[in-house]
């Protein structure tokens, strides 16, 4: 914040800037597996994803994220336990893991676009690995500053500009860069490659699988969705009939706990969500799920604790 250097002037101050703006990009590419040039910082995912896949027809999926779904043809088939199968790679995108549900995709070799925001920090990613064209993530959901992204290119893969005007970020990206959000990124970036290397996501995994035993013992109707699916470490989407998600939303809330009826752009809607509808859940079931995110800072108490609230909760409402 004490740099007042533009990053792209040629004084001392501005030069104080690039070196702290190339910094962070080399950490935030070393964390995705990928090389300095190939990162373009944006203002986030939302825009990444409009770079990315703006005019070119690409195929999606229901399960794709709303920033995503904006830009695409939803012609991809998803199955009843989230896959989406990807019959022409080179014409489509697919996300590395779903935001609502935890599922984690197979990647196909050529793949057009990718959305790794969910699943960058939380599982193994490496984008020179991957066989795909492009792939973008945001900085708040590995702990860094809201309002930044990076969008990762192939080496030598045309990008055409949207935002115009003073040939920032290689041309592909103009405007004067977000010196803060992005030193921000880097350094979470870097942690958070180092808490992945570390294993801190194991034992979320557990805690995981913990609450849904728990939940399921109390209630054995309680549809456990991706349950026995490849799933992010963290994330737990159940579904109880008869009960709103967004009425479960409020009981947790006021019981001390933070959880969304779906990803959190469109939780404020009430809506049923649509990656379950995609799945093949009725619009009634859909609208009876609830989302529940777990951290490294989460404790076995803190989950007994939700698991006794909303079993309390749960009781209240189907005593009635």
């Amino acid at each position: 914040m004490d740099l007042v250097g533009n990053p792209s002037s040629v004084h001392s101050e501005g030069r104080a800037a690039k070196a702290m703006m190339e910094r962070a990009r080399a950490q935030v590419a070393e964390a995705l597996g990928a090389q300095s040039a190939d990162i373009v910082f944006v203002s986030g995912a939302t825009e990444a994803a409009a770079l990315a896949l703006a005019g070119r027809g690409l195929s999606g999926s229901g399960v794709e994220h709303d920033a995503v779904r904006a830009w695409v043809d939803e012609d991809l088939i998803v199955d009843a336990d989230g896959s989406v199968a990807v019959p022409d790679p080179a014409h489509a995108t697919l996300q590395v893991a779903n935001s609502e549900t935890g599922i984690v995709q197979d990647l196909p070799q050529g793949l057009a676009v990718s959305d790794w925001t969910q699943g960058f920090g939380k599982i193994p990613l490496a984008f020179d690995w991957a066989g795909i064209d492009m792939a973008f993530v945001s900085a708040h959901k590995i702990g860094g500053p809201k309002g930044i992204g990076a969008l990762v290119i192939r080496r030598g893969l045309d990008l055409q500009a949207q935002i115009r005007g003073g040939g920032q970020e290689m041309g592909r990206r103009h405007g004067t860069e977000n010196l803060i959000g992005i030193a921000g990124f880097g350094a979470a970036a870097q942690a958070a490659a180092q808490d992945l290397a570390d294993g801190v996501w194991d034992p979320v995994d557990k805690l995981r699988n913990i609450l849904e035993k728990t939940l399921e013992a109390a209630a054995k109707a309680t549809i456990f969705v991706g349950k026995g699916q490849n799933r992010l470490p963290n994330t737990s989407m159940f579904i109880a009939e008869g009960w709103k998600g967004e009425t479960q939303v409020m009981a947790m809330d006021l019981a001390g706990f933070a959880v969304s009826a779906g990803s959190a752009c469109s939780s404020g809607k009430v809506k049923p969500s649509g990656v379950l509808r995609a799945m093949g859940y009725s619009e009634a079931q859909a609208a009876c799920a609830l989302r529940v995110s777990l951290g490294p800072d989460t404790g076995e108490g803190q989950v007994a604790a939700f698991c006794d609230a909303w079993i309390r909760a749960r009781d209240r409402k189907f005593a009635r």
